[in-house]
């Protein structure tokens, strides 16, 4: 089993990234986050980003205290800082002479078959080019989306959409517990097999940080892309070196055969 446990190289990975990994005090993870998966594109990986954090790049640039509640506002915190993030990423590739692009979707990209047709024929297109692609929900304009939606759902759209091997969720969180991991008896959960209800596991909605999702947002992310094919782990942003590494770290989820 340990084998099932271990990152693999030379295929197509999509990674997410959490808010409260890339902006305000974190936004020094970038480099490292970007380090890592030049060392993938390096090794022969098709890799494609799943950014969050626009909003929570944005606020300090518009002298705002704090994560703004009306939507209007994030929009515009939105649109700022989606420039900044991704001159962050800009600027941390560049040292590896890697071209980055930026796409925003939405989930409402993929209820269209021309639509999300014409965003699969541009991500492989990018990838075929060496590219990597960097997502974003389209907060500036989203409306339902930016309010419950997530991107760990959009993540795992996104693997589907590309048929990608591998899905990895960073957050703040070293695992999935088998409760919050505040609770003292919390155990970490290494493997999740195929078609497991997770039944006894106490999986919260606790948010931590900007982000929009919790535990329970990554569950229904990491099942959703397992049931079509995709090789999923949930770890956190500081373990992804080691787990390049070929460390064993996070929760993996086991996908459906196909």
């Amino acid at each position: 089993m340990a084998d099932n446990r271990k990152l693999q190289h030379g295929n197509r990975i999509v990674v997410k990234v959490g808010s409260s990994s890339v902006s305000g005090e974190n936004k020094q993870q970038i480099p490292q986050l970007a380090a890592s998966l030049a060392r993938l594109h390096a090794a022969g990986s098709e890799v494609i980003l799943v950014s969050s954090g626009a909003i929570s790049s944005g606020v300090p640039f518009l002298q705002l205290s704090a994560r703004p509640e009306d939507l209007a506002t994030q929009q515009a915190a939105a649109a700022v800082g989606q420039n900044v993030l991704i001159n962050r990423y800009q600027r941390a590739f560049g040292f590896y002479d890697i071209v980055i692009g930026q796409i925003l979707l939405t989930p409402s990209d993929f209820d269209s078959a021309e639509r999300s047709a014409n965003a699969q024929a541009t991500l492989n297109r990018m990838l075929e080019l060496g590219a990597i692609p960097i997502i974003n929900e389209n907060d500036s304009v989203a409306t339902t989306e930016i309010r419950f939606g997530d991107n760990d759902r959009l993540a795992s759209l996104v693997a589907k959409l590309v048929k990608a091997d591998q899905l990895v969720l960073l957050s703040d969180v070293a695992a999935l517990y088998t409760a919050p991991p505040n609770n003292p008896e919390a155990q970490p959960i290494q493997f999740v097999p195929f078609g497991d209800d997770l039944s006894g596991v106490q999986i919260g909605e606790a948010k931590s940080g900007w982000g929009t999702g919790g535990a329970l947002t990554k569950v229904a992310a990491a099942k959703y892309a397992a049931a079509h094919g995709v090789r999923v782990v949930l770890t956190d942003t500081k373990l992804f070196a080691a787990l390049i590494d070929g460390e064993s770290h996070g929760t993996w989820f086991e996908p459906r055969k196909i």
